[in-house]
């Protein structure tokens, strides 16, 4: 046991990924491609992939909503651990980023699973709100940062009591620590985490994973 959360070198995060990452051969593929990328950092962690189907498992889901596609990495991790009648609504704004992830989504048979709505994510999920959609299971919320607080309200309105949301990048880099930093971004991230520590319709808890995952429970 101990008090602390243990400093990753990179040694380490080669064992566990060597040892515990399971990850499928579409998902490698995927990887490998989007590494070649411009904008390859905003694929998540092999890891994080890993984590997210475990908790869209754990928890039951049936029905769930990506906030940022990105090339599919995340979708295929949250689709493939829904069961055979899931749905996930993958939200998201550009079209060459999601033409990749919905081959990759043909590849790995998912594409049934998956709805994806080329709009504004805050607009689709007002939509959502407003028809009183089915409540979902679970959220993950990877997108523009100056949002982020927009998509965790509609997202828990949403969600089923238990439901759970999970948030990516909350460390940021480190620079929700460096006061110096002070741009958009940096400032939505702290204050979506502020409020989520405090948030009494949660439970909460922050992740050391990636670049950090803020997971928030419906109460």
């Amino acid at each position: 046991m101990s008090r602390d959360t243990i400093h990753l070198s990179d040694d380490l995060l080669n064992y566990i990924r060597r040892e515990t990452v399971r990850e499928s051969e579409v998902l490698a593929d995927l990887r490998r491609e989007t590494a070649d990328h411009d904008m390859a950092r905003m694929q998540i962690a092999a890891e994080q992939g890993q984590l997210l189907q475990l908790l869209v498992k754990l928890i039951g889901a049936r029905r769930a909503v990506e906030v940022g596609v990105f090339t599919g990495y995340s979708s295929v991790c949250i689709a493939s651990a829904l069961p055979s009648d899931g749905y996930l609504l993958a939200c998201d704004v550009n079209a060459e980023y999601t033409d990749m992830a919905r081959r990759y989504w043909e590849r790995a048979g998912l594409s049934a699973k998956i709805e994806l709505r080329l709009a504004p994510a805050t607009e689709t999920l007002r939509a959502l709100e407003a028809q009183q959609a089915a409540p979902f299971d679970f959220a993950f919320i990877d997108a523009d940062k100056e949002n982020y607080d927009a998509y965790y309200e509609s997202c828990l309105r949403l969600l089923r009591p238990g439901g759970l949301i999970a948030v990516d990048n909350v460390l940021w880099g480190g620079s929700v620590v460096d006061e110096s930093k002070q741009d958009a971004a940096t400032r939505a991230i702290r204050a979506l985490n502020t409020k989520i520590g405090q948030d009494a319709r949660v439970d909460n808890a922050l992740v050391p994973i990636a670049d950090g995952l803020m997971l928030a429970r419906k109460l």
